[in-house]
């Protein structure tokens, strides 16, 4: 709760807290002889003629509403009269009925510079509620262009002080600290504001377009990050076959069947001829002992140094 200087003691009265004295700076001076004649004059009349004039003395106030009455243009003291029926004298009162229902209001898009020097449009919705009927009629003369003007200017004093990601990830925080912000200064209007949410949020188009490629390239990023992981799984995998093949001969041929399948029954028309392992192992064995037969021979034959010559001493 946030206290509020100019508002006296307060006790419970139904639908809220309402002051059962007029608020600091409100009282009004004492009544001239003229305002007690007229009085005077107006509840005679109105005993005079007491069967007729009683309809025109009585006022009914909903249950959602409050009034606040004015004789002669001077606030009555005490509480705001309803919900229910109520007296006033016709001739010397004014009747003024404020709704005390929770009311919405719309700020709409004004331009926010962030901390960061982002420039962008936002949008903000209000709720709020009466709360102090006779302070709000006395000190407040437009009450919606009041309350609109005063959440932009508190809406850009905060997000002066915050970046572009912190308004758009922390839009709960903000509107928490712009309602005790908002409520300090309208409790001495007589409105509490309940609730206020940031709404939309517009960009430049740069901007947008900037934080686009921005995004695509780090989703480009983790699309490489992730190939390239599999990649290295499948190697792992494939290294991992290789051992186990190359530990049992029938395995091989085993997969080499599977192969031949799958690529019959891809491509019907291919005619496939496989060949025995037998026969590649016997020309993998002849080509290995072909090449090793031509290793001696192809090696250049040096002549050896005579023994019995000896070096000579110059040497």
């Amino acid at each position: 709760k946030v206290a509020c200087p100019g508002l006296p003691k307060t006790t419970s009265l139904g639908f809220g807290l309402q002051p059962l004295v007029p608020p600091i700076g409100m009282t009004s001076p004492g009544r001239g002889i003229c305002e007690w004649l007229l009085t005077i004059l107006s509840l005679l009349f109105i005993i005079l003629t007491f069967p007729i004039s009683v309809w025109f003395c009585m006022k009914i106030v909903r249950e959602y509403e409050r009034a606040i009455v004015f004789r002669l243009g001077r606030l009555l003291p005490g509480r705001p009269r309803g919900p229910g029926l109520f007296f006033f004298l016709p001739c010397l009162d004014t009747c003024h009925k404020v709704d005390r229902r929770l009311k919405t209001l719309e700020i709409p898009f004004h331009e926010v510079v962030t901390k960061d020097m982002v420039t962008m449009e936002i949008d903000a919705v209000c709720y709020y509620r009466m709360e102090n009927a006779s302070l709000l009629l006395t000190s407040v003369a437009n009450l919606s262009s009041a309350v609109q003007l005063l959440v932009q200017t508190t809406m850009k004093r905060l997000l002066a002080h915050r970046s572009f990601s912190e308004i758009l990830l922390e839009r709960k925080s903000i509107g928490q600290e712009m309602k005790v912000t908002l409520d300090a200064v309208t409790c001495r209007w007589g409105i509490k504001v309940e609730r206020t949410e940031i709404n939309h949020v517009r960009l430049p188009t740069e901007l947008q377009q900037s934080l686009a490629v921005e995004a695509e390239a780090q989703r480009q990023a983790k699309v490489r990050v992730i190939a390239a992981e599999g990649e290295k799984a499948a190697s792992e995998s494939l290294k991992m076959a290789a051992e186990i093949l190359a530990s049992s001969p029938a395995a091989v041929q085993l997969r080499y069947l599977h192969m031949l399948q799958c690529l019959s029954a891809e491509k019907p028309s291919t005619i496939i001829l496989p060949l025995p392992f037998d026969l590649m192992n016997l020309v993998s064995a002849a080509s290995h002992n072909s090449t090793g037969s031509s290793l001696p021979t192809s090696a250049p034959n040096h002549p050896e140094a005579p023994k019995d010559k000896k070096d000579s001493p110059m040497l």
